[in-house]
């Protein structure tokens, strides 16, 4: 348990969908499971989700919506939530990273930082 009672831990796991991408048509769609684990003393719900994808060639594109996978999950000390969503970047390289905006049960609202993550087709990266 971490020492402030408001903290989020995300994890996250990332794989290419070849059947869903085009590469001669610059389309490279990705998977994203992420899990979300309540490392603080308060419970806390997550109201909105803001991202920045960004591709190998710098175009970023910013996502901002309520919840995730339509679901605002309130999460007590120690619980996890897992859901698996997906992106599409114009190359076979990128990154996503970005922040859950949470309220804590006392009211206190906080952000939960995602760390930025690589998306990558495999073997083109080492």
């Amino acid at each position: 348990m971490s020492s402030t009672p408001y903290h989020i831990e995300v994890e996250v796991q990332t794989s290419y969908i070849e059947e869903q991408s085009s590469p001669e048509d610059n389309r490279y769609v990705f998977a994203y499971t992420i899990t979300i684990h309540n490392t603080g003393s308060v419970a806390a719900k997550l109201l909105t989700r803001h991202w920045i994808i960004t591709d190998s060639n710098g175009k970023t594109q910013e996502v901002r919506g309520e919840g995730v996978v339509g679901e605002q999950p309130h999460l007590t000390p120690g619980e996890r939530f897992q859901y698996t969503s997906g992106t599409m970047i114009e190359t076979s390289v990128g990154s996503m990273r970005g922040s859950y905006q949470m309220i804590a049960d006392d009211g206190v609202e906080f952000d939960a930082e995602i760390p930025a993550f690589t998306l990558s087709i495999p073997r083109t990266l080492h």
